[in-house]
């Protein structure tokens, strides 16, 4: 048994089967597999589409579901549009109800029985919605008849009030029927039937106004329960009847969701099997094609193989391989002895090519002097098809199209009307001539770079036909005129914005030529015309103001030509084409050709004549500022004058009172005294005179003179700081002084003042400070930063604190430092403190001087410079920086 299945390997291994036989079984094998698979699927199939059919007609239960709540949605909204709007028509809500009727029976015959029932109850709910419809409609057919009747009973209302000679009971009758009237615009029946109950209560003696009320009140009732019907009938109906389709619906959607949840079930378990399914007969199939394809690469693959390798020698240059398999007798055999057939032939092709190569190398030559004139021109050599193929280039049009070399150039181009022409009618036309003349001389056209950079070319080509005289190809040459289209283009371009720019200025720009007649001319100096600019080219300035009937002299122009030089600016004036005189600023100059001689005449002039006007304007306006602005000086001279002067009306009225005090202690002294010595002296003429009333009447002298001497000196010196300081503020002449006396001078003189503000001040002075300055100036300057910080710094009189600090400051220079801690200034007012009349209790009197004159003085007289500090809540400090010695030139002014 062992012996005859080695004899039958053996034979199968020497049979010689052919590739078709090969082929055939081995699809044999393949079609067995696909087969058995494909019954298998089937079933599978068969049995998940069963249930696919079932989810299918799930899903159209749901979707009926939502059609049955769109269109009881539907339904719903016509019922309630319906019942709330009385102009509202029935026929909406009959159609919605209708649609869902015709929904319920279309699709009740697919549904399964417990489905079925589920929509009877839908229909069932439906019939009572209609019923319930019917009544509303009845009941709003009876509200809008005695809606109907209520203008006339109204009407009734109204003109038995307007009889009746009690004007309180027709007022509240009137009331009462707005009050109806308005809840019934409003659409509120329960306030309207209140409103009409009112009105039935009002007593009313004349028994046809009572009847016409009661009559209006009882329709107006009868309303209102015929409205409270329908909104009953409304929620107990139309509201219950629709929920309970609503959860007919729920229950067919969860009815639907339980049966899909099991057919999902049913679905993949189907899925599983299959899957497993196609695993193992996929595995079975997979190791049967394995089986098959081992065999036939054993009997072809490996035959074929062996005759590659014997044919790649052969093309490696060894004639004498030999070609195996040659004996087999199927197709691989056939290719063997095929190839064998091939090698013996390369033998001969040997000898063959040897013979061709000296003659190829004959026609390199005569190639490559045609290539070196090909190659070496600057203009761009092609050859094309009439269909638009690029046959070859030389590198010069390679290089013109931005291409490295002409193969790359050749490769990119498949059709030259779509890849190269910017206008395909260019292509056209070229080819329209190529037929019609055989060839084109300096045709141009536009075409795309490498980069879509647009090209213009000059073309001269020649048509090349066959021997039956049809086009096979073009020859031509091209010129890169790019630039020379550039140039042109940007003359237009310079043309086109040079018009437009001259007709933007608004002055006359012009041009002449040698005759006098205009080649360019703004629109500005058209319209003075009265024409376009084109309609002036060619003619002269006399034919234009012809037509208006005005004139102007050419004698500038002919100057020009004459001299060959601008003349300058110049005047001159004419007549518009309206017939206004216009002033004009004129300048005109020469434009020169290269020989030196006239070629045009340019003009630009400039409409003066709203400046002219301004000028008078303006000598006019200047005239009355002078005036007004000497008006102002005087008129500030003299406030600064009367602000010295109350300066000083408060500097006395302060020194009197501080004068008070001493004079009278001192009269009081005296007083006493006197009464003291008329005692002594009838004491004397009595004889009464004692020893021990002498020694009293002594001492009491002693001591009132005392008192008398000190009070007086402290009046004297009062006094004489007050003539001092009202010499200084009168004298106006340089001298020296020393600045802490004059300062101490100052102080004392407004301090009772700062007194009765409640103000303390302190003085911090360097003694042996001598100035040789103005010390009335400088006491006017102290005078009113007291004055200021009184008025300003504390404006609520809750007192505070000035300081006044005087020290040197450098070599030649004193330093005043002015500060208080009062309410402190914005940075608005602290940027126009010294401006003149500016102030912030300009309501109590204020004028805007006193730091005015305060700077005016520190800068101008004293010859100084002051700083401003200041914040608010924070105080005000001030300092002042004056040369110990005044500027020359200060005590010139």
């Amino acid at each position: 048994m062992p012996s005859a299945i080695t004899a039958f390997l053996e034979k199968a291994r020497s049979s010689s089967l052919s590739i078709g036989q090969l082929t055939f079984s081995g699809f044999l094998c393949v079609l067995a597999v696909i087969l058995v698979m494909g019954i298998a699927n089937v079933v599978a199939v068969r049995h998940i589409d069963m249930t696919f059919v079932e989810l299918q007609r799930l899903q159209a239960v749901g979707d009926l579901a939502e059609n049955i709540d769109r269109r009881l949605g539907s339904l719903r909204l016509a019922a309630r549009d319906y019942v709330a709007d009385p102009d509202a028509q029935p026929e909406k809500v009959s159609e919605a109800a209708a649609a869902l009727g015709d929904l319920l029976k279309e699709n009740r015959i697919e549904l399964a029985l417990e489905q079925r029932e589920m929509i009877d109850g839908v229909d069932a709910r439906l019939t009572a919605f209609r019923e319930g419809i019917a009544r509303i409609a009845a009941l709003i057919a009876h509200r809008s008849a005695l809606l109907a009747t209520l203008p006339r009973l109204q009407q009734n209302v109204e003109s038995a009030v307007s009889e009746m000679a009690s004007m309180a009971i027709a007022k509240r009758m009137f009331q009462a029927q707005n009050e109806v009237t308005a809840a019934l615009l409003a659409h509120d029946a329960m306030r309207a039937e209140q409103a009409a109950r009112d009105m039935r209560a009002i007593p009313i003696d004349p028994p046809a106004l009572r009847l016409a009320a009661d009559t209006y009140a009882d329709a107006i009732i009868a309303v209102s329960t015929t409205e409270r019907q329908v909104a009953d009938l409304d929620r107990e109906v139309l509201g219950a009847e629709g929920q309970q389709i609503g959860r007919v619906t729920g229950l067919l959607r969860e009815l639907t969701t339980r049966r899909g949840r099991q057919l999902s079930d049913v679905f993949a378990a189907t899925l599983t099997g299959a899957r497993w399914q196609s695993i193992t007969l996929g595995s079975a199939g997979v190791l049967i094609g394995l089986m098959a394809a081992l065999f036939v690469v054993r009997r072809i693959v490996r035959p074929l193989k062996a005759i590659a390798r014997a044919i790649h020698a052969l093309a490696g240059g060894q004639p004498q391989t030999a070609i195996p398999a040659t004996t087999l007798n199927n197709e691989i055999g056939d290719i063997a002895r095929a190839a064998e057939v091939f090698r013996k032939t390369l033998v001969e092709a040997d000898a063959a090519r040897e013979a061709a190569v000296r003659a190829l190398a004959e026609q390199r030559l005569a190639e490559e002097s045609y290539r070196k004139l090909f190659e070496g021109s600057i203009d761009g050599i092609y050859v094309t098809t009439p269909a638009g193929a690029l046959l070859n280039a030389n590198p010069a049009l390679a290089r013109m199209m931005g291409f490295d070399t002409p193969e790359h150039l050749i490769q990119a181009t498949l059709d030259i009307s779509k890849n190269i022409y910017v206008d395909p009618n260019a292509r056209l036309e070229y080819q329209h001539r190529m037929e019609r003349d055989g060839m084109v001389r300096e045709f141009e056209y536009q075409v795309y770079q490498r980069e879509q950079t647009v090209l213009w070319l000059s073309d001269s080509a020649t048509a090349v036909r066959d021997e039956n005289g049809v086009v096979v190809r073009y020859e031509g040459a091209v010129r890169d005129i790019t630039n020379q289209k550039r140039a042109e283009a940007a003359v237009r371009e310079g043309r086109r914005l040079l018009q437009q720019v001259i007709d933007t200025v608004p002055a006359v720009i012009n041009v002449k030529d040698t005759d006098l007649r205009y080649v360019l001319m703004n629109r500005y100096m058209a319209g003075i015309f009265g024409i376009e600019p084109g309609e002036a080219i060619g003619q002269t300035t006399g034919e234009l103001m012809t037509r208006y009937g005005a004139s102007k002299t050419d004698s500038p122009d002919k100057r020009v030509l004459a001299t060959k030089e601008g003349l300058g600016f110049y005047e001159e004036e004419y007549r518009d084409a309206s017939g206004v005189m216009r002033q004009w600023l004129v300048n005109k100059m020469p434009l020169l050709r290269a020989d030196g001689e006239v070629e045009n005449i340019v003009t630009v002039a400039l409409d003066i004549g709203e400046r002219k006007r301004s000028e008078h304007e303006m000598r006019k306006a200047r005239d009355a500022a002078e005036g007004a602005l000497r008006n102002l000086r005087e008129t500030q001279n003299s406030l600064i004058e009367a602000e010295k002067l109350a300066a000083l009306g408060r500097l006395v009225a302060g020194v009197a009172h501080e004068v008070n005090n001493p004079v009278g202690i001192g009269l009081t002294v005296a007083s006493s005294l006197e009464r003291r010595v008329a005692k002594f002296a009838e004491e004397m003429a009595r004889g009464d005179l004692r020893r021990s009333s002498l020694i009293e009447f002594v001492d009491a002298n002693r001591d009132a003179a005392s008192q008398l001497v000190a009070n007086l000196n402290r009046a004297a010196e009062l006094i004489q700081s007050f003539k001092q300081v009202a010499a200084d503020r009168n004298y106006s002449d340089q001298r020296v002084f020393d600045l802490a006396d004059l300062t101490e001078q100052v102080v004392m003189s407004l301090k009772p003042g700062l007194r009765k503000q409640k103000l303390t001040l302190a003085v911090d002075c360097r003694p042996n400070l001598t100035m040789n300055s103005y010390p009335g100036p400088y006491g006017q300057v102290l005078t009113n930063l007291l004055l200021n910080s009184v008025a300003h710094a504390f404006p609520d009189g809750t007192g505070g604190a000035v300081e006044i600090k005087v020290r040197e400051s450098g070599v030649g220079y004193v330093e005043i430092l002015f500060s208080d801690n009062g309410v402190g200034m914005t940075p608005d007012v602290r940027r126009r403190a010294f401006d003149p009349f500016f102030t912030t209790r300009r309501d109590q009197g204020g004028t805007g001087l006193g730091l005015h004159i305060v700077y005016s003085i520190v800068t101008n007289r004293l010859g100084g410079r002051l700083h401003l500090h200041s914040e608010p809540g924070q105080g005000t400090r001030i300092q002042i920086i004056l040369p110990r010695t005044a500027p020359p030139e200060m005590a010139a002014e």
